[in-house]
C-alpha cells in the first residue's frame, strides 16, 4: 500500500515540479523513479529498491505486480496514451500546414528511423532488429516535451509553428512506426528476416487492428451523436470503451490493440463529434495520471546492471551524439530545404528535438516484452532509450533560450491580439485586425461562439478563464495586446488582473461598465477600451451593420467634428485610431491629446457610416467583415 500511494504522490510532485521550475515533467518523473528504484540500492540497508515494481515472491517478497501483471498495466497505459495522442491528429491540419512540417514528419522521420538503426548496429553492435526497434522509438518528439520550451521562449511564428505541429503530429505517428516495426520483428522471431510468416503476421496486424480501430471509433462517434450514453457517464465510458477495444484486438491479432486505438482516435479528431473539448479534457487528465504512474515505475524497474551499460561504455553517449548532433541537423534540413525558413531558424530546430512519454513508455513496454521472449540484446533497448530521452530533454531544456538568443529566433515584438469572448461584434473586430496581417485569437467558454469564430477563418480557443490556465497555451507566444470583451464585467476585470501581465505586454483593455459609463470622468484613464460605449452599444453597432470602416483624417476640426458625430449616433461606435506607421491605437478620452493635422491619420470604426464634414471630401472606406 506504502508502495502504491508513494507512486502517485511521487509522480503528482514531480508533474507540479516540473511546472513550477518550467522543464518538461517526464525529466523530474524519471529522476524520481531512478531515485526510488535502482539508485536506491546503493544506500538502503538490505539492497532492496524503496519501490519495486515487479513482486519478488515469497511471504516477504516486495513489489507491486506479480508475474506479467506490470507488462499488461504498461500497455494499457499506453493504449489509453496513444488514443489521446489519435485523438489530436486532424487531417485537415497535416494539409494546412506548411510544407517544411510535412516533409519533417515524413522525409525527417525516415532519416532518423535509418540514420539511428545503422548507428545502433555499427557503434553499439546490436543486431539488426533491435537496432531499428531502437531507430523506430526514438523518431517521436512530443507536445508534452515541446510545450514547456514553447511556453517559456517567445520564438518567432515560424519555429514555433514547426516545432508545435512537428511535436503533435509526429506521437502518434511516430507510435505507429515503432508498434510495426515492434510486431514484425517478433513475427519473424526476433529477426529481421522477410519470411512469409513474419509479412503474414505483419499484415494481420495492419488488417486488424486497423479495420477494428476504424469500425469502433465510426461506431462511438454515432454513440455519442446520438446521447446512447448519459452525460455523466460518457468519460467513463469511452475509458471503458478504449480498453475493450483494446484488448479485443489483441485477441485477435497479438499486439495489434495499440493500432487499433491510435486509429479510433484518429477516426474521431476527424469527425465532427459533439462534446469533443470535454472528452478531451478528460482523457488528457487521466493521462497525466497515466504518465505520473507509469514513468516511475518504469525508470524504478530498471536494474543497476542496466544502468552500468550506458556509464561503463564510451559507445552509448556516442550514440547519443550522432542522434542528437547529427541525424536531427540532417533531418531537419533535409526537410526544410526549398521552404521559406532562414538557415538560422532551421538551426534552432535542429537544436530542439527531445524526446517524450510515448519513447520511453513504448521503450519499456517492448523491453520487457523482448527481454521475457530472450530476444538478443533486447536489455538494450530500455537504457538507450531512456538515456536518448533523458539527454535530449535536460539539453534542450537548458539550452534553448541561450540557443534561441544566440541564433535571433526570439521574437523582438509580441502583436498578436488575444480578445476574450467570442461575441458577434469581437468577431467582426477579429476579422478586420487579421485583414491588417495581426495574429488574432478568441477565447470563450461557449464551444458555438469560438466555432462561429472559426468558421470566418479566426483561431479560437475554448477555455473557462476561471479553471484554465491561458498562460500554458503556447500557440499564445506572439500575443501582446489583450481586450476583455465578454458581457459579463467580472470577466472582464479578472481577466485583466490574471492576465494583463501576461499578455498585455503592449496594451491590455476591457469594456467600460454601464456604471462607469455614467461616471466616465471618475474613471481611471488605464485599461478601458473605450470611454463612450459599453458592451450593448458594441453589439447594437455591430447589429445595424457588421463592417469595420476606415475614415481618413485631414485635421484636427474634422477629426472632432466625426468622432461627435459617432457618439450621437447610434449605431457607430469608434475602434482605432490609424497612425501613420499604420499601427492601431485605442482612443484616448482626451482627445485634444491626439493631433492629426500632420496628415496619414485614419479613424476606424464599427457600424454605420459617418457622414463627411460639409466642404471635405468623402475618405475611402474599408470594409472588414460581413
Amino acid at each position: 500500500m506504502e508502495e502504491l500511494a508513494g507512486i502517485i504522490v511521487l509522480g503528482i510532485f514531480a508533474q507540479w515540479l516540473a511546472w513550477k521550475v518550467k522543464v518538461p515533467a517526464i525529466l523530474p518523473l524519471i529522476v524520481f523513479g531512478l531515485l526510488v528504484g535502482p539508485l536506491s540500492t546503493l544506500w538502503t540497508a538490505d539492497g532492496h529498491k524503496l519501490i519495486n515494481p515487479i513482486f519478488e515472491g515469497g511471504p516477504e517478497g516486495r513489489g507491486l505486480f506479480p508475474g506479467r501483471s506490470l507488462f499488461y498495466f504498461v500497455s494499457l497505459a499506453i493504449g489509453i496514451i496513444l488514443f489521446e495522442g489519435g485523438l489530436t491528429l486532424k487531417l485537415k491540419e497535416i494539409r494546412e500546414t506548411q510544407r517544411s512540417i510535412i516533409r519533417l514528419i515524413s522525409l525527417g522521420s525516415f532519416i532518423t528511423f535509418i540514420g539511428a538503426g545503422l548507428s545502433a548496429h555499427y557503434i553499439m553492435e546490436l543486431t539488426w532488429s533491435i537496432s531499428f526497434l531502437f531507430a523506430g522509438l526514438i523518431i517521436v518528439t512530443g507536445p508534452t516535451v515541446i510545450a514547456p520550451i514553447l511556453q517559456n521562449i517567445p520564438l518567432n511564428k515560424n519555429v514555433s509553428t514547426v516545432l508545435k505541429w512537428e511535436g503533435i503530429l509526429i506521437d502518434p505517428i511516430g507510435a505507429l512506426v515503432a508498434v510495426l516495426v515492434f510486431e514484425f520483428i517478433r513475427s519473424s522471431e526476433g529477426g529481421m528476416a522477410l519470411t512469409g510468416h513474419a509479412f503474414g503476421t505483419f499484415v494481420e496486424i495492419i488488417l486488424y487492428g486497423g479495420t477494428l480501430g476504424f469500425l469502433a471509433g465510426t461506431a462511438l462517434y454515432y454513440i455519442i451523436k446520438n446521447d446512447a450514453v448519459p452525460h455523466y457517464l460518457l468519460n467513463v465510458f469511452i475509458l471503458a470503451y478504449v480498453l475493450m477495444v483494446f484488448v479485443a484486438s489483441d485477441l485477435l491479432a497479438h499486439e495489434s490493440g495499440l493500432l487499433a486505438v491510435v486509429v479510433m482516435g484518429l477516426v474521431l479528431a476527424n469527425r465532427d463529434v459533439p462534446r469533443i473539448k470535454e472528452i478531451l479534457s478528460f482523457k488528457e487528465s487521466l493521462s497525466v495520471l497515466l504518465i505520473s504512474i507509469l514513468f516511475i515505475l518504469l525508470a524504478a524497474n530498471m536494474n543497476l546492471d542496466e544502468l552500468e551499460l550506458l556509464y561503463k561504455d564510451w559507445r552509448p553517449i556516442a550514440l547519443f551524439g550522432v542522434v542528437a548532433l547529427v541525424l536531427r541537423p540532417l533531418s531537419v534540413f533535409a526537410s526544410t530545404a526549398g521552404g521559406s525558413l532562414s538557415t538560422n531558424e532551421k538551426l534552432f530546430i535542429s537544436w530542439v528535438g527531445p524526446r517524450g512519454i510515448v519513447a520511453a513508455g513504448i521503450a519499456s513496454l517492448f523491453g520487457l516484452t523482448l527481454a521475457e521472449e530472450g530476444v538478443e540484446n533486447a536489455e538494450y533497448i530500455t537504457p538507450l532509450v531512456f538515456m536518448i530521452v533523458l539527454g535530449t530533454v535536460l539539453l534542450n531544456a537548458t539550452t534553448a533560450r541561450m540557443v534561441a538568443r544566440l541564433l535571433g529566433v526570439i521574437q523582438d515584438t509580441s502583436n498578436g491580439v488575444l480578445i476574450l469572448g467570442s461575441t458577434d461584434f469581437s468577431i467582426t473586430i477579429a476579422q478586420y485586425l487579421k485583414e491588417r496581417g495581426r495574429s488574432v485569437y478568441l477565447v470563450d467558454s461557449n464551444a458555438s461562439n469560438i466555432q462561429k469564430a472559426e468558421d470566418k477563418g479566426l483561431m479560437g480557443i475554448v477555455a473557462n478563464i476561471y479553471n484554465t490556465d491561458l498562460a500554458e497555451q503556447y500557440e499564445l507566444l506572439d500575443v501582446g495586446y489583450m481586450m476583455a470583451f465578454t458581457g459579463s464585467d467580472e470577466v472582464n476585470s479578472y481577466a485583466l488582473s490574471r492576465y494583463s501581465d501576461i499578455f498585455g505586454e503592449r496594451g491590455a483593455f476591457r469594456l467600460i461598465t454601464v456604471d462607469e459609463l455614467k461616471k466616465r470622468h471618475q474613471v481611471s484613464d488605464e485599461n478601458i477600451f473605450s470611454y463612450t460605449d459599453d458592451f450593448i452599444n458594441f453589439s447594437d453597432a455591430n447589429r445595424e451593420v457588421s463592417v469595420v470602416h476606415e475614415r481618413e483624417l485631414y485635421n484636427q476640426e474634422q477629426f472632432l467634428d466625426l468622432m461627435a458625430e459617432a457618439n450621437a449616433e447610434q449605431g457607430i461606435v469608434p475602434l482605432f485610431i490609424k497612425f501613420p506607421d499604420e499601427m492601431l491605437h485605442v482612443i484616448p478620452r482626451d482627445l485634444s491629446g491626439l493631433n492629426v493635422d500632420d496628415g496619414g491619420y485614419s479613424l476606424v470604426y464599427l457600424g454605420n457610416t459617418l457622414v463627411e464634414p460639409a466642404g471635405e471630401d468623402q475618405a475611402e472606406v474599408l470594409k472588414a467583415g460581413a
